[in-house]
């Protein structure tokens, strides 16, 4: 027997499930089309991802940011704030400070590289001695105290340690804002320094060393380390930088002043290489003539000696010199 045909002419093999999907329906006893109109796909629905801090970074963001930011949670989870922004900081400025200052001392020490060496003239070993061991009194004595009561008032300025870092721009624009604005307010008060009374009972002090070696940089009176260490913390001080910033700016810092201090110019010194940045040979001039005809006050830049001529006597020595062959 030939199976029955629907009455519209389809199999009747269609499976019921069909049916019962609304494909196929039966209205009074009779068996029609469920829709004479094609049917619209319905559109997929996504679920939208909920961001959690689970959520994994672009691959290229985790390769340079990841290691650096895992030190750094490191670091906050061992020790406070507190502790970061004092005794750390304090720690890391004198490795810094120490490790790139000792070069000097030593090439002095030795004899090395005595063609680059500025002045002919050496520091005994004595003399070298001496400077290292006021300069630890110094520094637990008078920085370690100012960084530790300063605190109340960097965090006042929203200075901060948390994570995220700051971006890359960020520490960039700061620190350079830190730079200028520190050579500015250091060569006044520098030039304040030099006038009679303040050079013979605060400056003198640091013009002992008329052959300035890497070291020499920080040997100074409490009082000038007082009044001229608020050129360096002022720019910190009005932007509330990340802790971070704030450490970078002060290695890049001293190390800036430990090479000025050096008395050594290598052809790789970067005076060679940056505009506008002054470096040993500008800075050693400084230190080995009368402190009254001196001049070069500025301690990064040579821009305001130039605008406000306390530069005339270094350029004209330093034409003489050209001039001759010879060294000063």
């Amino acid at each position: 027997m030939e199976p029955a045909q629907h009455p519209s002419g389809l199999s009747p093999s269609i499976h019921p499930s069909m049916w019962r999907r609304g494909k196929w329906h039966s209205h009074s006893g009779a068996t029609t089309r469920a829709a004479s109109q094609p049917r619209r796909a319905e559109p997929r629905q996504h679920k939208a991802k909920i961001p959690s801090s689970s959520s994994s970074p672009s691959p290229a963001a985790t390769t340079m940011a990841a290691p650096l930011e895992s030190a750094w949670q490191c670091l906050t989870g061992s020790f406070s704030e507190f502790q970061l922004a004092t005794v750390v900081t304090f720690l890391l400025h004198e490795t810094v400070f120490f490790l790139s200052g000792l070069p000097s001392l030593l090439f002095e020490r030795f004899g090395l590289f005595a063609k680059y060496k500025i002045q002919k003239k050496s520091n005994t070993s004595a003399y070298q001695n001496r400077c290292v061991l006021r300069l630890i009194l110094y520094h637990v004595c008078v920085n370690l105290p100012v960084m530790i009561f300063s605190y109340p008032a960097f965090k006042f300025m929203g200075l901060r340690s948390s994570l995220p870092l700051p971006h890359w721009t960020v520490v960039v624009s700061q620190v350079l804002f830190y730079f200028v604005l520190e050579d500015f307010i250091f060569y006044w008060g520098h030039r304040a320094l030099h006038t009679k009374w303040l050079y013979k009972h605060v400056h003198s002090v640091h013009h002992e060393y008329a052959t300035p070696f890497g070291l020499t940089s920080e040997y100074a009176h409490p009082a000038e380390i007082l009044f001229l260490g608020f050129a360096t913390i002022v720019g910190p001080a009005l932007t509330g930088p990340h802790l971070f910033t704030l450490w970078l700016w002060m290695v890049l810092r001293v190390l800036e002043t430990v090479e000025a201090h050096s008395g050594y110019h290598f052809p790789w010194s970067p005076s060679n290489f940056l505009p506008l940045y002054g470096g040993s040979d500008f800075h050693d001039y400084h230190h080995r003539v009368l402190y009254t005809k001196s001049g070069n006050y500025a301690s990064t830049f040579v821009y305001m000696d130039w605008l406000f001529g306390t530069d005339k006597d270094y350029r004209m020595a330093k034409a003489i010199e050209e001039k001759e062959g010879k060294n000063l």
